[in-house]
């Protein structure tokens, strides 16, 4: 059941902080319910979480119009269409996925523009979005000075064969943060991490950890 899984990852997630000498309060879990059932999504509020991702405008239009508890807190985890920025900026509490400079003014002039954080392709693959690591303080600058707060950086490395593979790009991530945070102080979140290599990206300075399979499908488990 997904609630194992709730209570496995977070189990993991102590465990890898434990061995960074980090208090696990300080990384927060948010749980990636894209292509889950509302009724998967309410069992893990029963089990007392609260804060979900979807990646899709559509999807998460339609998990707010549905029956799920109103006090659910969403982020987006998906890359941005400009022209459904209007569908996604209004209902959630943080955007991960601020990814190019044309996106950067119209989400300035959503009635709402909720924070972001700065996703940055470290690995300059062409199939993915991100600004590039000279380009994050310029976007930085860009989003302030619209008005637009910037919470920090995110960042989808390559997929990995083993987990000990995406750590050079989370402490590449984590160096970035630490030079952002000396000119925007309030940028110190980093989300980086997801079911395949997680417990590295803690290790390594996380603030959210994005996970989706490795609690709804309790089978499958990182060796």
């Amino acid at each position: 059941m997904a609630a194992e899984g709730l209570i496995d990852a977070r189990r993991r997630i102590a465990a890898a902080a434990a061995r960074a000498g980090r208090d696990p309060a300080d990384i927060l879990l948010v749980v990636v319910s894209k292509g889950r059932s509302d009724g998967e999504v309410k069992s893990l509020y029963d089990a007392g979480h609260r804060v979900f991702a979807e990646n899709r405008a559509d999807a998460l239009v339609g998990r707010l119009e549905g029956s799920l508890p109103g006090d659910i807190v969403w982020h987006f985890v998906g890359s941005v269409q400009r022209r459904k920025a209007r569908l996604v900026a209004p209902r959630i509490a943080l955007l991960h996925s601020m990814d190019r400079e044309p996106l950067e003014a119209t989400w300035a002039a959503q009635p709402v523009s909720p924070p972001v954080l700065l996703q940055v392709n470290l690995a300059s693959e062409e199939q993915k979005h991100g600004y590039t690591d000279d380009e994050v303080l310029a976007a930085a600058g860009r989003l302030t000075d619209h008005g637009v707060a910037v919470h920090g950086l995110m960042v989808l490395p390559p997929a990995p064969q083993h987990p000990e593979d995406s750590r050079r790009w989370f402490s590449t991530l984590a160096q970035l943060g630490g030079e952002l945070t000396t000119v925007y102080p309030g940028a110190a979140g980093l989300s980086m991490g997801m079911s395949d290599d997680f417990e590295v990206a803690v290790e390594c300075g996380a603030t959210m950890v994005r996970l989706g399979r490795t609690i709804f499908e309790t089978g499958e488990r990182e060796k």
